[in-house]
């Protein structure tokens, strides 16, 4: 370099520091990220539940502290984007019931309560149609030749055996507008053994009992993806077998065909006229995201963003949990995650080098109840006009009760982020391992897959299975999760929240600093379902 290109380069280096320098690994300590934690995670915010006084005051900490980081705020003299719920319960004094027949079934079933019509009888026809997935890309259409006009659709849950985990849970979640494109009105679905396996029935009908939980749209309805879909309940033992009755198949021979791997009943009509009745009681509950931007660097990038994002609610206070504490705290699940995109917003802010990218800070509500307070903010983006989001960096529930050795990444395998994931967890010398939980599902059922939904990118990281990770994963699961004993009395290894969250950072910088934004792999599930018409990368 000459002497004239050198001094050029001082001079411009002192005006803009961030300009020439390499982005030194951030300081993220064990002791801030449990401050956070042990804050949210206090019995004085009863469990942090969506529409409370409790999530009110964690909002209002995690507005604080963006504001103390100098964040600007992404709505407009607001640190908060308003999201009004709708609640709705099933009515005490009318029990809900499935008539199938001539028969009343209420034990058998399970029907929880609907927010777009308080007081409901829906009576049609039924088909069974194995198990209700439509995929052009799959070639898989469990509707081809059927007549579900009008008619309730009956369906197995899940997804056949040996098919891909994501895409099996991705084909799940769809199943209500599968039926709907199909022109049924209801779907009533069959657990398959299965699913028996992992969830009782007993703690099924506990969960169709609790409020059905929405967010109300500019029309003044619940939200709700297939709003054609007036009717849905579970059937089970005798239920199911009504519903089957003079067909020629039973419930038995179903079950033991699609424990076959990669079998798929074939669908028939159905001969008992089917009858919901059910009655609902709706409210109404004030929520909010907790949002904040910090704009990039570089002029030609800046309108692209970087989402980091965590949920702030939790389950609230349940009269139900066993024993005298009854708060659900919630220090995992997710004040962690809170935790470690304060501690990273934290590192951003305090950088010398700013991204290039700008980076929109997420605490959404209500994804206890259905990944509402993400869904919410996918479709009500906040992006300033031209704005566009190109990439999301989720925190959900890492276990931090032991020194993590490897992780997974939910999400790296369909996109570009995938070599960002694999450098940065490399810097911290931890490996990537494949999902060691296929069956669960997990990559559809956490607030990023809302932004997949819009064709948007997007990962979360699990903290792996290797040495200590499988048991103190499993005991979790097994003892603290959704319990009130998820509260700062776990181990919490405050070495590991720090590594977890610069493992975070560095995504978050990779993904803010490629020259590249983010694109799908060519031929990818989710690529092609959600942005068939994007840009595409060629897959390593």
């Amino acid at each position: 370099m000459c002497l004239r290109t050198l001094a050029f380069a001082s001079l411009l280096a002192l005006a803009h520091p961030e300009i020439g320098m390499a982005e030194a690994s951030p300081t993220i300590t064990g002791e801030q990220i449990r401050a956070d934690v042990g804050f949210l995670s206090d019995d004085l915010l009863e469990g942090r539940d969506a529409g409370t006084r409790g999530y009110d005051i964690a909002a209002r900490y995690v507005a604080a502290r963006f504001e103390a980081l100098g964040l600007q705020q992404a709505v407009p003299g607001s640190w908060f984007q308003p999201v009004t719920l709708s609640l709705a319960r099933l009515d005490e004094q009318a029990p809900p019931s499935l008539t199938i027949g001539d028969r009343r079934f209420s034990s058998d079933v399970a029907i929880g309560a609907f927010g777009r019509e308080a007081k409901q009888g829906l009576a049609a026809q039924a088909v069974f149609v194995g198990y209700g997935l439509k995929s052009a890309r799959e070639k898989m259409d469990d509707y081809a030749g059927l007549d579900l006009r009008g008619k309730f659709a009956v369906a197995l849950s899940g997804s056949p055996l040996g098919m891909p985990s994501e895409i099996g849970a991705h084909l799940s979640a769809e199943k209500a507008l599968a039926a709907q494109e199909a022109g049924a009105i209801g779907l009533i679905t069959i657990p398959s053994e299965s699913f028996l396996s992992r969830t009782s029935w007993e703690r099924l009908r506990e969960r169709a009992g609790e409020p059905v939980v929405s967010w109300i749209g500019q029309d003044g309805q619940a939200y709700v993806r297939a709003a054609g879909i007036r009717g849905t309940a579970y059937a089970n033992g005798a239920a199911a077998e009504a519903l089957l009755a003079g067909s020629g198949r039973t419930l038995a021979a179903i079950r033991a065909e699609a424990a076959k791997k990669g079998a798929r009943p074939r669908g028939f009509a159905l001969k008992p006229m089917i009858r919901i009745e059910r009655t609902s009681i709706v409210e109404t509950a004030a929520s909010r995201n907790v949002l904040a931007l910090l704009p990039g660097s570089d002029p030609a990038l800046a309108g692209e963003y970087v989402l980091l994002m965590a949920h702030l609610d939790h389950l609230g206070v349940k009269k139900s949990a066993k024993g005298s504490d009854k708060i659900h705290n919630g220090a995992m699940d997710n004040a962690s995650g809170v935790a470690t995109m304060l501690a990273v917003a934290k590192a951003f802010a305090e950088s010398r080098q700013r991204p290039r990218r700008s980076i929109l800070f997420a605490a959404v509500t209500a994804e206890e109840d259905g990944l509402l307070g993400s869904q919410y903010l996918a479709k009500n983006p906040v992006l300033p006009a031209g704005g566009k989001l190109v990439g999301v960096v989720n925190l959900d529930m890492p276990i931090l009760t032991y020194d993590f050795r490897d992780l997974i990444a939910f999400g790296a395998d369909h996109s570009t982020l995938g070599p960002i994931v694999k450098k940065a967890a490399g810097a911290e010398g931890i490996a990537l391992s494949p999902d060691p939980l296929p069956s669960e599902g997990l990559f559809t059922r956490s607030d990023h897959y809302r932004f997949v939904q819009e064709g948007v990118p997007a990962i979360f990281l699990m903290t792996g299975f290797a040495g200590p990770g499988r048991e103190a994963f499993e005991h979790f699961l097994k003892t603290d999760y959704h319990q009130p004993s998820d509260q700062m009395s776990l181990p919490f290894h405050w070495n590991a929240a720090a590594k977890f969250a610069r493992v975070n950072y560095a995504i978050a910088r990779g993904i803010a600093d490629e020259a590249q934004a983010p694109l799908w792999y060519k031929g990818d599930f989710f690529g092609d379902a959600f942005a068939p018409d994007a840009p595409k990368a060629e897959k390593p």
